[in-house]
């Protein structure tokens, strides 16, 4: 059975696993990025964590799971925010080069959505469209299992998309864009608009709503036509066979994942009302998605 090594690299942990075909992981290595110790440093560490792996040498290839947009063909970061030094890096060549395997790099929404295309929720489907919404809101999708990147790696990203133009303006992003009124940092923002300092995440909101409070009711049922909004949105560019959602916000579906769906049907054409949706199904999609990217370019 061939294997493949995953590579989940954030601004603070840095993971390695190595994972069959299947997408079963069979090994996992953790530590500490230490950015702050320079890019050099980082990049020693993910190599000697590769070849600390039980027959490394054997796999098929290594992907590379990242926080930003992507250069999918040139294998760099086109953002490194949260990792100091990485932008227009060459990332994939020199880990290709120091381990002799050919090596590829996507955005982490992109690396999970594959995942879920491969074995999760959207393996039956031959498009899968993945939407996380937890502290962002960010998107990708594949055909026929392979990931559409687009010219600078943006390709499925839906933060900035508006579903009012009317609503406050908060940050960089547009005003009324998504991710700044229906995700949990918004769902939080809102809440503490409304109840003070008690409200210390999107949860303690849900909580509420769920309880019958009034106010927060209506912060959640914005929410849920606003998303239901959206996946209109997207629904009439890509039209998929499957919307497969994650993040932590769907610890709250209870209270809008169903009639955010029901919401959706009045705004979409009647031949797509049929469109599938499905909860994320994988514990560990980053890592999994990441191992899948060398699979994916037919490794």
């Amino acid at each position: 059975m061939k294997t493949y090594i995953g590579v989940d690299l954030g601004g603070t942990n840095v993971r390695v696993a190595k994972v069959d075909e299947n997408g079963k992981i069979l090994e996992v290595v953790k530590e500490s990025t230490e950015i702050d110790q320079g890019v050099s440093h980082v990049m020693d560490k993910i190599v000697r964590m590769i070849t600390s792996l039980d027959h490394w040498e054997e796999c098929q290839g290594i992907g590379l799971g990242v926080p930003g947009p992507v250069d999918t063909q040139r294998g760099v970061m086109m953002l490194s925010t949260n990792l100091p030094g990485f932008k227009d890096y060459p990332l994939c060549e020199e880990i290709s080069q120091r381990c002799g395997l050919p090596t590829y790099a996507d955005n982490d929404v992109n690396v999970a959505c594959l995942a879920e295309s491969y074995h999760g929720a959207g393996k039956e489907y031959p498009i899968c469209y993945y939407v996380t919404i937890s502290t962002g809101i960010g998107g990708a999708f594949t055909v026929n299992h392979q990931l559409v990147s687009g010219m600078a790696g943006y390709a499925g990203e839906i933060a900035n998309i508006v579903i009012d133009r009317n609503r406050q303006k908060v940050n960089y992003l547009n005003v009324g864009a998504v991710e700044n009124e229906a995700s949990g940092l918004a769902i939080t923002r809102k809440g503490k608009e409304v109840f003070g300092d008690s409200i210390k995440h999107a949860g303690d909101v849900f909580d509420l709503a769920r309880s019958g409070n009034e106010k927060a009711v209506k912060i959640v049922d914005e929410m849920t036509y606003d998303l239901a909004l959206l996946f209109a949105d997207i629904a009439h560019v890509v039209n998929p066979h499957i919307f497969v959602v994650g993040g932590g916000c769907m610890k709250s579906k209870d209270v809008f994942f169903d009639k955010m769906q029901d919401i959706f049907k009045t705004l979409v054409h009647e031949g797509m009302r049929c469109t599938k949706f499905s909860e994320a199904q994988l514990e560990e999609p980053g890592l999994v998605g990441a191992a899948m990217l060398p699979m994916s370019r037919g490794n």
